[in-house]
């Protein structure tokens, strides 16, 4: 997961949609500070301590596939503004180059993780019941339109504009709020984004695969 707010609402949900940690499914999530690029080669060369997901992943997926014991990996992106067939395309090329690979899922979130939470729009208005409906009416579902930003429109007073404003830090403390906030009253079953849908329904191809 490319962020540290987006692997908190991914970890909030994970027990709906293949049950409870450890029961019989086990997991670990971890975030990282931005997307990066994909590397040419398969040779990253970004530094790990500014932990950009694409600048490692070919070293990642090379030493999880040498690693006992894990089944599985999933890779969760913000597609941004990419063309979403051709970032996938990309990916998988990269996949197929890493040897040993492990089982890999890639899933992307449309346009930002902010998608998902949009898409449940009952759990929204139940942490925040005085969001602005007449902005979350405009939103179109997972299409690209500043997701976050629309997101912040609707339930943070001034919103964007005066988050932005007010600069780094505040942006990812609310994206901290709102997963904190919103995910407890969210429902996998009913979300409306179909990017959030191929997430869910991916992550219980993998398990219905495993033997579990």
């Amino acid at each position: 997961m490319e962020d540290s707010s987006g692997a908190a609402l991914i970890e909030s949900l994970m027990p709906q949609a293949i049950g409870p940690q450890g029961d019989p499914h086990s997991w670990r999530i971890h975030p990282y500070k931005g997307v990066g690029r994909i590397p040419q080669g398969l040779v990253a060369k970004g530094d790990p301590s500014k932990r950009a997901l694409l600048d490692q992943l070919p070293r990642l997926l090379i030493g999880y596939g040498k690693t006992p014991g894990i089944d599985a990996v999933v890779v969760v992106l913000d597609s941004d503004n990419r063309p979403c067939k051709d970032f996938l395309s990309e990916l998988q090329v990269l996949l197929k180059r890493c040897n040993p690979a492990p089982n890999t899922l890639f899933r992307l979130a449309i346009e930002e993780m902010e998608a998902w939470i949009l898409g449940d729009r009952t759990a929204l208005l139940a942490a925040y019941p005085k969001a602005r409906k007449d902005v979350l009416a405009r939103y179109v579902q997972d299409s690209i339109c500043g997701t976050w930003e629309l997101l912040a429109d609707a339930v943070h007073h001034g919103g964007h504009a005066s988050i932005q404003k007010a600069g780094w830090p505040l942006p990812g403390q609310l994206k901290h709020e709102w997963v904190r906030k919103i995910s407890p009253g969210m429902d996998i079953e009913r979300n409306a984004s179909p990017s959030f849908g191929k997430f869910r329904d991916g992550l219980r191809r993998l398990i219905a695969n495993d033997g579990s």
